[in-house]
């Protein structure tokens, strides 16, 4: 028999324990019948003020990935969505598939991951210059650029936000986001993309899509729709910008 609640599917998330952001932006993209279920990844040391803390912090999440995902097995999800980013993005586009299979042989299930979402969005859109949003050391924004680039996206303008705490990235104001989306923007880009699923970038995505006339693609947007989209699911979603409201 179907769960009551999550009739249509149940997906298991998997997120650090210092993130604030992308579970309420997930239930504030909740569709009926859908529901999403976190396993959270212990982070023991969220120290990410430079290039060696950012290392040591996804070095604690390979090491608890497996825990996680056999925890978040237990609710019998139907697929899985990845709640954080910069794992994904790292190594290049091989890094992204080694992770996911990693995901897949840990669970049985398929996955859902922001890089891949960011992927298919630009795609769907057209883009080819991209400028870029992170919260990350600048490490974390040459596996960025190294992802896009190795699937042919020209990373026009990067913005790292060097966030020195992983729980620090959700202090970010829209303010300091909305600055930031500006400095990454010119005629010649095409899109925006921000990563870093502990940002909040959702509300102000949608909002700036509007008075930049252009996709501006929020990994937490990106990632649920890719999700929703993977399992049949073709729910429009307003507020949320224009992948889960008109794609």
């Amino acid at each position: 028999m179907p769960d009551v609640l999550g009739w249509r599917r149940k997906f298991g998330v998997l997120a650090p324990s210092t993130n604030t952001v992308v579970e309420p932006d997930f239930a504030r993209m909740g569709v009926p019948g859908v529901t999403a279920h976190f396993g959270r990844i212990h982070i023991r040391d969220q120290n990410m003020g430079d290039d060696a803390g950012m290392g040591r912090l996804l070095d604690q999440i390979r090491a608890e990935m497996d825990a996680t995902c056999a925890r978040v097995l237990t609710c019998e999800p139907d697929y899985m969505v990845m709640g954080m980013s910069a794992e994904t993005f790292w190594g290049g586009v091989a890094g992204n598939q080694q992770f996911v299979r990693q995901i897949e042989e840990a669970t049985g299930l398929q996955v859902a991951t922001g890089a891949e979402a960011c992927r298919r969005a630009l795609t769907l859109n057209g883009a080819e210059r991209i400028g870029v949003v992170t919260p990350y050391q600048p490490i974390g924004d040459a596996n960025v650029v190294r992802f896009f680039g190795e699937l042919g996206f020209e990373v026009a303008a990067i913005k790292g936000l060097r966030c020195p705490t992983a729980v620090s990235i959700a202090h970010v104001p829209e303010s300091d986001l909305r600055a930031a989306l500006l400095e990454v923007d010119s005629d010649d880009i095409d899109a925006l993309v921000q990563c870093g699923t502990n940002l909040s970038m959702v509300r102000l995505a949608d909002e700036a899509e509007r008075w930049l006339s252009k996709p501006v693609i929020a990994i937490n947007a990106a990632t649920w729709w890719m999700a929703l989209r993977d399992n049949g699911i073709r729910d429009r979603i307003e507020g949320a910008g224009s992948l889960l409201r008109d794609h």
